[in-house]
């Protein structure tokens, strides 16, 4: 039911971001018959004129997606050498008495320094060329924000194994992950009724979220993964199935959620919480995988 009213909700928000290029008067009249693809597809021609012509799945793949996502999993955790690694800042001294009255190694201020981390590293994949070259998808704003979405839900999935800490951690995420939308949106070209339109991405959060944690259960049909992804992320003219184009990299990309899901699993506390962890890397996969 969330699921079907997140559609609903998409639908209308991508087709109010279309119209605000057009009519500010008339940018927020509800058109209840347009699915959630074709409000999306409209939107993101209207916010990236630039990318109107591009075809959404090009036949020209620049990889073999039949090879990719196939490698056992195994930690995302970076290593104690590694020069990504983000480590808590040490201070000696007086400096070190204030910032401990300011309250700078509280809890409170570790975590949400931590999943400021967390948070660069999902909005780190999600904005590389990579991923939409691998994929084969248009770089638009309603392909980032379902990419930014499937990527918070990984997180916050993993997180969640972690019990009550770990489900108060993904909060700060969260809270970070809606201001970084907020601008966003924003910059797409929504100035009006803002706080509207985050209630409506929001419902699009959590209704992806409740599709992706059902395609997740054991009981789950092997299908279902795949076709979630393909109407969160790939659908674009209304039709309940992927054409021949899509299909193969709707596929990978089921096979990249499900390996992520797995390397997560294997990343260890102190990595996702310091987020001292990284995404499989696809530049590296795809200068592997090339025909």
């Amino acid at each position: 039911m969330l699921a079907r009213c997140s559609r609903a909700a998409a639908s209308h928000f991508f087709h109010q971001l279309r119209n605000n290029n057009n009519s500010k008067d008339a940018a927020f009249k509800f058109i209840s018959h347009q699915s959630y693809a074709k409000a999306a597809t409209a939107a993101a021609m209207a916010a990236s004129p630039i990318l109107s012509s591009q075809k959404v799945f090009p036949s020209n793949s620049v990889v073999n997606l039949d090879k990719m996502f196939r490698s056992k999993p195994c930690s995302l955790a970076l290593a104690p050498d590694s020069p990504l690694r983000i480590e808590e800042p040490e201070y000696e001294g007086i400096r070190r008495f204030v910032l401990k009255l300011l309250l700078f190694y509280s809890k409170q201020s570790k975590s949400i320094r931590g999943a400021n981390v967390v948070y660069r590293r999902i909005v780190s994949q999600v904005d590389r060329p990579a991923i939409y070259e691998v994929f084969n998808l248009e770089k638009t704003f309603k392909m980032t924000f379902s990419l930014l979405v499937l990527h918070m839900w990984l997180c916050l999935r993993r997180l969640k194994q972690e019990g009550r800490e770990g489900v108060e951690f993904g909060q700060y995420i969260y809270e970070i992950y809606n201001h970084d939308v907020e601008l966003r949106v924003s910059k797409a070209g929504v100035n009006l009724l803002l706080t509207k339109w985050m209630k409506e991405l929001e419902k699009i959060l959590y209704g992806n979220i409740v599709a992706y944690d059902a395609a997740m259960l054991p009981e789950a049909k092997p299908d279902e993964l795949p076709k979630v992804i393909w109407r969160n992320v790939f659908s674009d003219d209304g039709t309940t199935e992927p054409d021949d184009t899509a299909s193969q990299a709707i596929q990978a990309m089921a096979r990249y959620v499900r390996h992520e899901a797995s390397c997560l699993s294997l990343t260890d506390k102190e990595a996702m919480f310091s987020g001292n962890f990284m995404f499989t890397s696809l530049e590296n996969l795809s200068s592997h995988a090339r025909r």
